[in-house]
């Protein structure tokens, strides 16, 4: 039996268990290629402080596979560094640093590469240029999925025309598809959750897509902490003081950890019971367990927040402006929050009416008629749709997630909301009802994930009070928005109803007694429009500045509150995502 035993490498496991990476359908498989490439391309890009260009290219080579390009205008890699990145599984600069970023890892890229690999045969190709004086160095690799080392199958330079960046191509088996969960999607979301970027996509047809940029800021830059005395366990510490090369526990806990000032390492060491004198190496299992039990008792300030680059409520209003044709729209971003002593934090947008759907507070009659079926000689023969379910968007570090919907804390926290009561109906245990778009970011250090497939947040207790706090921060907004625009409606209503009589009215007073018909219609009309004047707030709110524009409603005193926008658009004005 114990000749039967024998070690196999983390690429080797990954290659038989691709499904825990992204890579569990053809349809998924591309989706993840083109994902893992992207972020990877806007991380580079946002670190060198360059506002990303990204170019993506789907080819149909063969019945199912397909050739994925993806280039953009970042910093380039030096050439050593190229096997490793693309060839070589769980390596990467990401994973052991506190600091937001898209990939955490250090496996999508080359997991992709891997994957194509195995279904095509065919090496991965890299072209990277890190300057306009220099060649562009290319590269054909392949994983040794054995080792877990990458395999050069070529090695030059070629001259490209771009000054600098990276070009990663992949030959795969998948299928392309439309529709929700498609490489249409993500790049869609990609662009409202990062405004700051400019993508373009061409597709397997040769149809080219853009994406334009809808803001010259970019992100806010990020700084690295350490790791926070509340985040860590016991066996990462028995380790760290092993390892330690300080002189002393207390310089130990004040150089290796977030938020530990000498005080506070003096504070921890005497709830210990240790000397804080001792050298870090010699402390033994006992005493480090109850180390630790003393840093979890001991008060500590919350992690510093610079390490987050959240995208802020005007540039999500930025992007749900860019990709969402409604009528309103709000966003707003929570304080910075802590979950195991990493620091997160929450974003909220919604995007309400416009091209999202017919609204199901226009009128009760109508409202009656879309539930309704019309049946003759027992069969249905038209049926007229009801208001949609709201569509959720989830992002995490800037990135769409797309699969695993139920699984998800920030789809768990908005169904807990009671829509109810800011205007909008809600089946039992679902999402609400009614032309609206829920946009949720989590921006973190370190993202909870379910899964090495990165498609859902696990569900912890202080990520998903903060998620429902943002949304019902939004939600009273759009609240104060559907109450203005009903009691608008309604007025309208009673006007309509008046003034439907008024010649009848007119007929019969002059019938009375001798009056000007024409003039005494007139008084009657000025009287209907004073009467009932808050008829035309929902002209004035919306169509104040012309079609298609926005007119924000942020001022001082506003009904609605800061952060908010209420806009008309022109029926050309169509957006690429919800305006199908």
């Amino acid at each position: 039996m114990s000749k039967a035993q024998k070690e196999i490498s983390v690429s080797e496991f990954f290659a038989k268990n691709r499904h825990l990476l992204g890579f569990d359908n053809k349809r998924k498989a591309l989706l993840t290629t083109v994902k893992e490439a992207v972020d990877n391309s806007l991380d580079a890009c946002e670190e060198a402080g360059i506002l990303p260009d990204v170019f993506v290219k789907i080819e149909q080579t063969d019945a199912e596979r397909y050739l994925v390009t993806v280039r953009d205008n970042g910093p380039g890699i030096v050439k050593n560094q190229i096997p490793n990145i693309f060839g070589k599984l769980l390596y990467g600069s990401k994973f052991h640093r506190l600091k937001m970023s898209r990939g955490q890892q250090g496996i999508g890229i080359s997991a992709a590469g891997m994957y194509g690999l195995l279904t095509t045969g065919k090496s991965v190709k890299i072209t990277s240029r890190t300057g306009a004086r220099s060649d562009a160095h290319y590269y054909e690799l392949q994983i040794n999925t054995k080792t877990n080392d990458p395999q050069i199958v070529k090695d030059t330079t070629v001259k490209v025309d771009w000054p600098h960046g990276t070009q990663v191509q992949i030959e795969l088996v998948g299928t392309y598809q439309k529709g929700r969960a498609s490489v249409d999607e993500y790049l869609e979301l990609t662009a409202i959750a990062n405004p700051h970027a400019r993508i373009e996509f061409v597709d397997p047809a040769g149809e080219m897509i853009e994406f334009p940029r809808g803001t010259e800021t970019p992100p806010e830059p990020t700084t690295e902490i350490k790791p926070h005395p509340y985040g860590i366990e016991l066996g990462v510490l028995i380790k760290m003081l092993k390892d330690a090369r300080e002189s002393t526990v207390a310089q130990f806990l004040h150089s290796e950890f977030s938020r530990v000032s000498s005080a506070t390492a003096s504070a921890i060491c005497d709830k210990a019971g240790i000397s804080s004198r001792s050298r870090p190496s010699r402390i033994g299992t006992h005493e480090a367990e109850t180390l630790y039990k003393a840093m979890q008792e001991t008060p500590i300030r919350a992690p510093a927040t610079d390490c987050l680059s959240p995208i802020g409520p005007q540039q999500i209003l930025a992007g749900l402006l860019k990709g969402v044709k409604a009528e309103f729209f709000t966003a707003g971003t929570r304080p910075p929050a802590v979950y195991r002593g990493n620091p997160f934090q929450i974003e909220v947008g919604l995007a309400y009416g416009g091209e999202l759907g017919p609204d199901p507070t226009d009128a009760d009659e109508e409202a009656a008629k879309a539930a309704e079926a019309v049946v003759r000689r027992g069969k249905v023969v038209q049926e007229t749709r009801g208001p949609a379910q709201a569509r959720l968007m989830r992002f995490a570090n800037r990135v769409p997630l797309l699969y695993q919907l139920s699984a998800c804390s920030i789809y768990k926290a908005v169904v807990d909301v009671d829509w109810r009561r800011y205007g909008l109906s809600q089946p039992g245990g679902n999402l609400p009802m009614g032309p609206l778009a829920i946009f949720v970011h989590m921006a973190s250090v370190w993202v909870p994930f379910t899964s090495e497939g990165k498609e859902a947040i696990a569900d912890y207790d202080e990520i998903r009070k903060e998620i429902k706090l943002a949304v019902q921060d939004c939600a009273r907004k759009l609240q104060a928005y559907l109450n203005r625009r009903k009691k608008a409606k309604y007025e309208s209503d009673r006007r309509s109803i008046f003034t439907r009589y008024i010649g009848e009215v007119v007929n019969a007073v002059s019938e009375i007694k001798r009056v000007n018909k024409q003039e005494l219609t007139e008084q009657l009309l000025a009287l209907a429009r004073r009467i009932t004047a808050r008829a035309d707030e929902k002209v004035e709110l919306i169509g104040g500045e012309g079609k298609g524009k926005k007119k924000p409603a942020d001022t001082p005193g506003s009904e609605y509150g800061e952060n908010t926008i209420v806009v008309e658009r022109e029926e050309s004005d169509a957006g690429p995502l919800f305006a199908k």
